[in-house]
Order: C-alpha cells, then structure tokens, then sequence
C-alpha cells in the first residue's frame, strides 16, 4: 500500500472492471476515480446495473480491478449487504460476536463488546433472541452492529436499507447517521433512492450507465441532522434526480 495524504482515507485511481472474454465481455466500470476524506460519508447512486455494488467489492478486497488501483492506505475495510444474511442457527449476540471471533478477541471482551454493539443500535437486552423472533428493521440493526464489529476504519455499504418499509428506514437512518458520527467511520453507501442519498450523505458520486464512469459528484452543503421530506433535500433530490434521468436517457436505458 501505498502512503496516503492525511486527508485521504480511500483513493479510487483509474479503476476499470471488465468481467469474461471476448464478445462476451461485460464492462462494469470504466475509469474511476474518486478521493473519499477520512471520516467522509460518501453515497453511490446510479441505474441499476453501473457498477455500483461492483466498485463497493473492489474497496472491500473482494474483487481486484482490470485495470487501476484501489488504495485505503492499509486501513480495515469492512461490509454491510442489504440481506441482513444473520446466521438463523445463531442469536442477535453470536451473530454480532462472528466478526469478534475471527479476530481472535479474548472472550470476555467479546461479551462486553458485544453488549456495547447491541445498546449502540437500540438493542439492548435482545442478545438472546434468534434472528426469526425479530422483525426486518431489528435484524438489520444486529446486521448494522455486527458490521461495526468489525472495526472497520471504512465501511462499505450496499444498500443496507433498501428492503425495509419508509418508517423503519427513516428510524435507521437517524442510527446509522448517530453511530457514524460518534465513531468517525468512512463511509461508503450504495442506493438507489436518492432522497436517501441526500439525506445521508457528505457527498453523493453519480455513476453512468454501464460501464459505470463518474458523471457527476454533487456536495451536500445541509447542516445535519436532515430529515427526508425538508425541503433542501427534496430541492437536491429533484436535481439529482433530473441529472440521474439524463444519464440514463443518453444511455438509452
């Protein structure tokens, strides 16, 4: 790896994926580049099909790009999938404790931490239940606290939301946006809700159509804490979204 500046937790330098040979060639991503600050909390927005969870696999070492560099200066990155995928055979705590383990972290910490992580989401007391005696909102709050188990300094996230009803989306939005802040994770969060992307995020990168190329970086410039239906977020969200139609209108998708 290489070293970083101070103000750069993640560089994205040139990167292109392209999946299998020949006339099958399928090209995912073409040429990004992309500087996220430390402690930044970044959202990936684009049709479906531009890369978007691709890109996320790349940060998170889970794929190496075709072409590019993917750079986080050594630091832990870890992943949050929109299927909370909680181990059924496990309660909320030993799902939690999974990531605990595979570090090696003594015992009796992992209990203590696991605690910490289950009252961090609002979920203290519920260590013992199984992931079938808890409702889709609770199961990705055991998700969402077992992806902090894992200590990541930057946190990839593919659509962590996006199954759950507006309500219980809405609740999830103000915990996430408390634990970052409180621990000063990088983010990086893929949607496809827009409204969502202004409402979360420092600053939202839209992606083109397939091959995902950066199109267009927008800053939120809000003071926090935001709700969804404010109107500077719904001002942003109408011109994120006219320049999201565009994109997909010139791809002809």
């Amino acid at each position: 790896m290489t070293a970083l500046a101070t103000d750069t937790a993640l560089r994205i330098d040139g990167v292109s994926r392209v999946f299998g040979a020949g006339a099958g060639q399928v090209h995912a991503l073409d040429g990004i580049h992309l500087d996220v600050r430390p402690g930044e909390f970044v959202c990936l927005l684009g049709a479906s099909g531009c890369g978007k969870s691709t890109l996320l696999s790349l940060v998170a070492g889970l794929d190496r790009p075709t072409v590019g560099t993917v750079d986080t200066g050594g630091r832990r990155v870890g992943m949050m999938f929109q299927d909370s995928a909680l181990l059924p055979w496990l309660t909320a705590g030993g799902n939690v404790e999974v990531p605990l383990k595979l570090r090696r972290v003594p015992k009796a910490t992992r209990r203590a931490r696991v605690d910490e992580l289950l009252g961090m989401v609002r979920l203290a007391g519920q260590g013992d239940r199984r992931p079938h005696e808890l409702s889709g909102g609770m199961r990705q709050r055991v998700s969402l606290a077992r992806a902090f188990a894992q200590e990541a300094d930057i946190l990839c996230m593919d659509e962590p939301f996006g199954a759950l009803d507006a309500m219980t989306r809405d609740l999830l939005h103000d915990e996430l946006e408390r634990i970052w802040r409180e621990t000063g994770v990088t983010v990086l969060f893929v949607t496809h809700d827009v409204r969502e992307a202004v409402r979360l995020g420092d600053r939202i990168v839209l992606l083109s159509s397939r091959p995902g190329r950066v199109a267009e970086i927008f800053d939120v410039a809000m003071d926090r804490p935001r709700r969804i239906d404010e109107h500077q977020v719904s001002e942003l969200a109408s011109v994120v979204t006219a320049r999201l139609r565009q994109e997909v209108a010139r791809h002809g998708h």
